[in-house]
């Protein structure tokens, strides 16, 4: 689980992004990352967009509570995930 750690407010994902996927889906674990494939292209946002939408759907919040911290542009990204713990994070998207 070190790819999904407490933060003073929330949760840190570390994630692996494949955009422009056949379909939406979460893991497996890439060395220390989480796989997260989205459908979206990697175009002006979209694939990020796509992201917040599908960890907001799986996690049961709404999108405002899930930002990116670092990535914005790569592939390799790191979420933060407001108002839950590591653990009930992982416990919902563990692969």
């Amino acid at each position: 689980m070190s790819c999904c750690r407490d933060d003073r407010d929330g949760a840190l994902l570390d994630l692996l992004l494949q955009p422009r996927a056949s379909r939406e889906a979460v893991g497996p674990v890439h060395g220390d990352r989480l796989k997260v494939s989205v459908k979206a292209p990697p175009v002006e946002g979209e694939a990020n967009e796509g992201l917040i939408r599908l960890l907001g759907k799986l996690l049961g919040l709404p999108k405002s509570q899930i930002s990116i911290r670092s990535g914005l542009s790569g592939r390799r990204k790191t979420v933060h995930v407001k108002g839950m713990d590591a653990a009930a994070v992982w416990a919902k998207l563990a692969p």
